[in-house]
């Protein structure tokens, strides 16, 4: 009886193995790690935000409603956690970007204050978190586009057959990925128009 029991778990190993079981385990961990690097530099610049805001302040305190327009974008953001398993839904993924575009957009006009300010743009502080929102910007570019990347794998593996079946039958559903927030704008081509003299300077 014993000898049976084990030939079956045997033989369901290998037949696990060879559905893609194994692979498909392995690229959804590589999508959560993934993810996991995302959160992590996303975090890294609101931790940012409130040393940015304070040393802004120091210059510029009237400019109040960039500071709550920021503060505001990023308690949003603060409040949209996605775990794992919940990037089948592209609509939380959506929500998330969102807020996380929102944040970008209040970030962009903070920084549009400092060039007003000639002593703020001097000031060493500022310049120090200014390279590091800087950084902070290309690492979360990098790990997007990783996630990207992963996210395509998994999703290509578990629609091809016969993983397609195993996934079904373990509940492994697509997951949600990043898309252009401007889809509409960059895929219009640009008018060219050579009949206007360049702007001076160019």
């Amino acid at each position: 009886m014993r000898t049976i029991r084990w030939v079956l778990v045997g033989l369901a190993l290998v037949l696990l193995s060879g559905c893609g079981y194994n692979a498909i385990q392995q690229k959804d961990e590589a999508v959560t790690a993934a993810w996991s690097e995302v959160l992590n530099q996303y975090q890294r610049r609101a931790d940012l935000v409130p040393n940015l805001v304070n040393t802004v302040k120091g210059y510029a305190s009237h400019e109040e409603t960039v500071f709550t327009q920021v503060t505001q974008a990023r308690a949003q953001v603060g409040t949209l956690k996605i775990t794992p398993d919940m990037l089948s839904d592209p609509a939380i993924l959506a929500k998330f970007q969102a807020a996380q575009g929102e944040l970008s957009s209040a970030l962009t006009r903070l920084m549009a204050v400092s060039e007003n300010y000639p002593q703020l743009k001097a000031d060493g502080l500022f310049q120090n978190l200014q390279a590091q929102l800087e950084g902070t910007e290309n690492r979360i570019a990098v790990a997007r586009n990783r996630y990207v990347a992963a996210v395509q794998d998994y999703n290509t593996y578990v629609r091809s057959f016969p993983q397609n079946l195993t996934a079904k039958l373990f509940g492994y559903a697509t997951k949600a990925n990043f898309s252009v927030e401007n889809e509409k704008a960059i895929s219009t081509a640009p008018a060219v128009d050579f009949s206007k003299p360049a702007p001076a300077g160019n």
